[in-house]
C-alpha cells in the first residue's frame, strides 16, 4: 500500500511586493491562494518568459489570435491541463472548462482541482483570456 505524503502548508510571496505593516517582510500568501496564484501564473506566462526555464509556462496566449471557436478552446483547455500537470505538483486537476464569449472576444476558464497534500475541499479557479499583445 503506497504512503501518502502529508503536507505542513505551502508559502508564496505576493506578486505586489508590498510589505506588511507587522513585520515589514514582503506580504505572504499561504496554502490554497499560493496555489491559486501559482497556476494562474503557469497559465499566464508564455514559453520563453522565464529566464533560465525556457520551457516553463503554457502556449495559451498563442491560441487567443485564433479563429474564436470550440477547437481553439478545447486546444486552450487541452494546453492549461497539460501546463499545470506538468508544473504544479501541488494539485491534480479535476476539470478545466474554456467557454469561448464571442461577443466580448474572450475565453472564460473555470479550473477545478484538489491539493495534494492537504485536507481540504476541491478548490475552483475563475479567469478571463483576452487576446493582447
Amino acid at each position: 500500500m503506497p504512503v501518502e505524503r502529508v503536507s505542513q502548508g505551502f508559502k508564496d510571496i505576493s506578486m505586489s511586493f508590498k510589505r506588511n505593516p507587522l513585520n515589514d517582510d514582503l506580504i505572504a500568501l499561504k496554502n490554497i491562494n499560493a496555489i491559486a496564484r501559482s497556476i494562474k501564473n503557469i497559465v499566464f506566462t508564455g514559453r520563453g518568459e522565464k529566464f533560465f526555464n525556457p520551457n516553463f509556462g503554457s502556449r495559451v496566449s498563442e491560441s487567443l489570435f485564433e479563429n474564436m471557436d470550440e477547437v481553439t478552446a478545447v486546444t486552450i483547455k487541452d494546453e492549461i491541463e497539460y501546463s499545470i500537470k506538468v508544473y504544479e505538483p501541488r494539485v491534480k486537476v479535476i476539470n478545466v472548462n474554456v467557454i469561448a464569449q464571442y461577443d466580448s472576444n474572450e475565453y472564460s476558464v473555470s479550473i477545478t482541482y484538489t491539493v495534494v497534500g492537504i485536507d481540504v475541499p476541491p478548490q475552483a479557479l475563475e479567469f478571463v483570456l483576452l487576446p493582447a499583445r
